[in-house]
């Protein structure tokens, strides 16, 4: 899985439970997906061990993960 510095530094430290499987099965299975004003795309999946859905955010080549964090007010 392709990442950017900020995921690596920030991300991942400001939320050590995230794992990068879910991010990874969110870009390969996502219950929605929607791109942004600036291009890049954000995608959701459902988490059972979070049991809420994770949102993560891509680069504008959708393989780029730049951010992902648990979405509490995603309604599918």
């Amino acid at each position: 899985m392709k990442t950017t510095r900020y995921f690596e530094e920030q991300v991942l430290r400001k939320r050590p439970f995230l794992k990068r499987q879910w991010c990874e099965r969110a870009l390969d299975e996502p219950i929605y997906y929607e791109i942004q004003p600036d291009d890049r795309i954000r995608y959701w999946i459902f988490i059972p061990e979070l049991g809420t859905h994770l949102r993560v955010i891509t680069l504008e080549d959708g393989e780029t993960v730049h951010n992902a964090f648990p979405d509490h007010a995603f309604k599918p």
